[in-house]
C-alpha cells in the first residue's frame, strides 16, 4: 500500500499555491537618521509572499545605507510589518557601526548588500 501511494504522489502533482512564481515589485526606501548611529528604514512592496520578504527588503536597504555611511556593520533592533490590500510596508530600526556590534541580529553590511544584489533586491 505504501509503495503505491508513493508512486501516485510523484505523478503530476501540481505545485502548491505558495510556491507560485515570486514576482515582487519594490516601491522604494525611506531613510531617516535618528541619531549618529541609529537609522530608521521604511520600505514598501507588492507581490510579497509574506512578512519575511518585506523584512528582507528593509535589511537590504539597511545594509547598503550602512556602507554609504562608511560603516561595516548594522544591528537589527526592530521591524514592524503591515499589509493592506496587497501593499506590504516595513518600518525597521538599525544601529550602524564600524565594528561588529554586540547582539544576535548583527549584519555584515558588505556581505548582506552583495547577497541582496545577487537576489535582485534593490537597496538605497
Amino acid at each position: 500500500m505504501l509503495i503505491s501511494l508513493l508512486a501516485v504522489a510523484g505523478c503530476g502533482v501540481a505545485p502548491a499555491a505558495d510556491s507560485a512564481r515570486f514576482a515582487p515589485a519594490y516601491h522604494g526606501v525611506e531613510v531617516t537618521l535618528l541619531d549618529d548611529d541609529l537609522v530608521q528604514i521604511g520600505v514598501s512592496m507588492t507581490g510579497a509572499r509574506g512578512s519575511s520578504d518585506v523584512e528582507r527588503y528593509a535589511e537590504c536597504a539597511a545594509a547598503q545605507y550602512t556602507l554609504v555611511r562608511g560603516y561595516g556593520f548594522a544591528r537589527h533592533l526592530r521591524t514592524d510589518v503591515t499589509e493592506r490590500g496587497g501593499e506590504w510596508t516595513a518600518d525597521a530600526v538599525y544601529t550602524v557601526s564600524a565594528a561588529l556590534p554586540d547582539g544576535l541580529k548583527t549584519i555584515d553590511a558588505e556581505v548582506a548588500a552583495a547577497n541582496c544584489a545577487e537576489d535582485g533586491i534593490p537597496t538605497v
